[in-house]
């Protein structure tokens, strides 16, 4: 039997290895699973093997399953001696890093529908690092913009500055033996990551840069697979999953409730669907109140409650401490989606946070490792708190939609904003005959240091829809309005994936390097 395969993805690397393992006799589960390889390789400042992953994954039967591989805290985190330097974490550096979680999620996703040994699927990975990829446009301004990151790590250094320590330019070639190696090792036994040569050397890098990871958390790691979150408003026949907390994925799903909000409060007591985001002035508001409540509510659920009604805006809890504001995550996070003829359907997300992670490339492992530890709290009474194995709230936030004649997958690149992002294009991602005009639509993001802003505010790309009516809602709520001057990575990078009664499509975000097509094979 034929397959076809929509895919989008923020580089074109990533669909070149995808159609290979395709035309190998791979499916839905291994095409996405390859071109996240790649992208490991080819945007080593969005993601990496040194990261975390979030995705959903929904079978043909209509079962969905979300897959949180999410990195917990050393056991021998010094809680007090960070609160004694500071209230917040440090924005980078060896006490951010947390345990990586993208293997075990590879291997989990090939768990459930993979047709390839991991070895052949991560093949393109490893003669693409082995051989060489040129440096993107993206990947460029990349260094530039972190280029005193760069030149302070000597794994980075080594990796994206030439001999006499000029950054690489757009169209060098950038070549990476040590990841080539390491990806070879994960796909014959990805176990190695956490439990064998390749966990005692990344150990003792990190352990000689003074992070407090162990080979026993890397052992102790294991790839949360488990049931999505839902949404659908009365009277529709969309429903709207995402992955459960530490994700904020529920933030999603309280601004696609917000649409269907009865004046008893009550989302699911109304049967209207696309009222988001056609009142600007309410969206704004839901988001601000969304962005809020995901700040002081969102934690781990592993160690201990999440207030899930209050992150769905459905009750109003006790005001709780704001963390301060963290780090800005520009450049963070790849976003793959995928859906086959046959309904299959994959969105992944992952992650090394800001770029470059935590501004270290161990030299030994060639793995850029990510700064998700920098999100903890420091406040004590705050759910997300810094505590020995415990996962840090995560802006990952992978989203699917379903429909009796329809399936559609969304996932991007955006930090913290990823929900209002998402909300913006969501429900026309349903309905629209031109995907790729949709991605490119004006958009708006709220945040503060996450979006390079000293306060709370609105960032307007040009032309937003309904900008006049947003300005003046911005000033209800306290927020400066910023315009941008032209399309911009803030708003965020889409990928977008479907089958509809006309067929598979997809479409990747103007904002980023990406392409999207679909591949056919057997």
């Amino acid at each position: 039997m034929s397959i076809e395969i929509a895919l989008a993805a923020p580089h074109p690397s990533a669909l070149d290895a995808a159609a290979d393992v395709v035309a190998a006799g791979g499916g839905v589960v291994d095409a996405a699973l390859a071109a996240a390889a790649a992208l490991t390789v080819a945007y080593p400042h969005q993601c990496s093997a040194g990261g975390d992953l979030i995705a959903l994954v929904r079978t043909p039967d209509d079962r969905i399953r979300a897959v949180l591989s999410v990195g917990a805290a050393a056991a021998g985190v010094d809680v007090a001696a960070l609160r004694a330097a500071g209230d917040r974490m440090p924005p980078g550096g060896p006490l951010t890093v947390t345990v990586p979680g993208v293997v075990a999620g590879w291997a989990a996703l090939a768990d459930l529908g993979g047709r390839l040994p991991l070895a052949r699927v991560l093949a393109p990975a490893v003669e693409l690092a082995a051989g060489g990829v040129p440096v993107s446009p993206g990947l460029a301004a990349a260094i530039l913009r972190r280029l005193d990151v760069v030149r302070a790590d000597p794994g980075l250094a080594a990796l994206l500055l030439d001999g006499d320590g000029t950054p690489l330019p757009a169209g060098a070639v950038l070549r990476q033996p040590a990841l080539a190696r390491t990806l070879g090792t994960i796909g014959a036994d990805w176990r190695d990551y956490y439990q064998g040569e390749l966990a005692e050397a990344l150990a003792a890098g990190l352990a000689a840069l003074g992070s407090p990871l162990t080979t026993a958390d890397l052992a102790g790691h294991a790839a949360e697979v488990t049931d999505p979150l839902r949404y659908a408003a009365a009277g529709s026949e969309v429903t709207w999953s995402v992955a459960p907390p530490p994700s904020q994925g529920v933030t999603l799903l309280a601004m696609l409730a917000s649409a269907g909000r009865a004046a008893d409060g009550d989302p699911a007591a109304s049967g209207a669907t696309n009222v988001w985001p056609a009142d600007a002035a309410a969206a704004l508001a839901t988001a601000r109140t969304a962005e809020q409540r995901r700040d002081t509510l969102l934690g781990d659920p592993r160690i201990g409650p999440v207030d899930l009604d209050g992150l769905l805006l459905r009750t109003d809890p006790p005001a709780g401490p704001l963390p301060p504001p963290g780090p800005k995550p520009a450049g963070d996070t790849v976003a793959v989606t995928a859906v086959g003829n046959d309904g299959t359907t994959v969105t992944l997300i992952q992650s090394v946070f800001q770029t470059f992670g935590a501004g270290i490339c161990e030299p030994g492992t060639g793995l850029v490792l990510h700064n998700r530890g920098s999100v903890f709290s420091l406040d004590p009474a705050h759910p997300g708190r810094l505590r020995p194995g415990a996962r840090p709230p995560h802006t990952l936030c992978p989203a699917i939609a379903t429909g009796p004649d329809r399936v559609v997958a969304l996932g991007c690149q955006g930090g913290r904003a990823q929900p209002w992002i998402l909300a913006q294009v969501a429900a026309d991602a349903l309905t629209t005959a031109d995907p790729a005009g949709l991605l490119a639509r004006p958009r708006w993001v709220i945040g503060a240091r996450d979006v390079g802003q000293d306060r709370p505010s609105l960032l307007l790309e040009p032309d937003t829809p309904a900008t006049d009516a947003l300005r003046a809602a911005a000033t209800d709520l306290n927020l400066r309005v910023v315009q941008l001057p032209q399309r911009h990575d803030d708003a965020g990078h889409v990928q977008l994936a479907r089958r509809t009664p006309a067929g598979l499509d997809a479409a990747s975000d103007p904002r980023a390097d990406g392409a999207a097509r679909v591949l056919r094979g057997h």
